[in-house]
C-alpha cells in the first residue's frame, strides 16, 4: 500500500471546490469530502469529483445505533467512493454492522475507518469534559484495537499515534492522519500536529491536509510539497 496526501475541501459550495481543483490541471489529487460540504451540495458533489478522476475519501464520521448506521453505510456504497469512516466510540457492534451496510452485493466496499479521538481533542478534555481518565495514548489504542477486531480497515488517529497504531494493529492497518501542519506555518485550532516529513517518519499511510494546502497562496506547490515531503 503505497502513502498518499489526501487534500481535505473543506469549502462551503462545490463551485468553490471545482475551482479549486480546476488549478490542479492533469493532476488528480486524492481529496476529502467532509461534512460542511456533502452537507452544502449533497451527494452529487462526490459524483462530479469522482468523474473528474479523483480518489474520495467521505469524511461523514457517522455515529448512530447499528442498524441506522449500516443501512447509512449501504446507501454511501453506492457513490462509488474509495474511503469513508465512523466514530470507533459507536462500538464493535456498530462497526461490524457499518461494514455489513458498505460491502455490496459483489463482495467489494470502499475502505472503512474509525475515528479514534479528534485531533482537536487534549488530554484535559479527554479528562475534564469527557469523563475518560484512561491516558490519551491508551484510549486510542483500544478503539484501533475494537476497530480491527470489527473487521474495520485502520483508524484516523494523530500522526502522534500512527506508528503506537502499527506495532499493536500491524502494518497492514490503515493510519489516516488529520492534523498535518509545516514546520513554518500556524497550526490553528489542532492540538497534536506534526509536518508531513515527521508524519512520514512515523508510519503513517495517508496524510490529510486542510488549510496548508487549500489558503495557500498557491495551493498546488503546497500539495507538491506535502508530496514531496510526505511520499517521495
Amino acid at each position: 500500500m503505497g502513502k498518499d496526501v489526501i487534500i481535505a475541501c473543506d469549502f462551503s459550495s462545490g463551485q468553490k471546490t471545482l475551482e479549486f481543483l480546476d488549478r490542479f490541471g492533469e493532476k488528480k489529487p486524492f481529496v476529502k469530502i467532509g461534512m460542511e460540504l456533502f452537507y452544502s451540495e449533497g451527494p452529487e458533489i462526490v459524483r462530479q469529483i469522482k468523474k473528474r478522476g479523483h480518489k474520495i475519501f467521505l469524511d461523514l464520521k457517522l455515529h448512530d445505533i447499528p442498524n441506522t448506521v449500516k443501512k447509512s453505510m449501504a446507501v454511501l456504497s453506492g457513490l462509488d467512493v474509495d474511503m469513508t469512516n465512523l466514530h470507533a466510540a459507536g462500538g464493535s457492534k456498530m462497526m461490524a454492522g457499518a461494514l455489513e451496510g458498505l460491502t455490496r452485493a459483489d463482495g467489494t466496499r470502499p475502505i472503512l475507518i474509525a475515528v479514534t479521538q479528534l485531533t482537536s481533542t487534549d488530554t484535559e478534555t479527554l479528562k475534564n469534559e469527557l469523563l475518560i481518565n484512561t491516558p490519551m495514548a491508551e484510549t486510542v489504542m483500544s478503539y484501533a484495537e475494537n476497530a480491527k477486531n470489527s473487521g474495520l480497515d485502520g483508524v484516523v488517529c494523530s500522526p502522534l499515534e500512527a506508528e503506537a497504531v502499527h506495532d499493536r494493529c500491524g502494518k497492514g492497518f490503515i493510519t489516516v492522519t488529520p492534523g498535518i501542519r509545516f514546520a513554518d506555518g500556524d497550526i490553528g485550532d489542532q492540538k497534536r500536529v506534526m509536518t508531513p516529513a515527521e508524519a512520514k517518519k512515523a508510519g503513517s499511510d495517508y496524510i490529510v491536509v486542510g488549510r496548508p494546502i487549500t489558503a495557500a497562496d498557491d495551493p498546488v506547490a503546497a500539495y507538491m510539497r506535502c508530496v514531496e515531503e510526505f511520499v517521495d
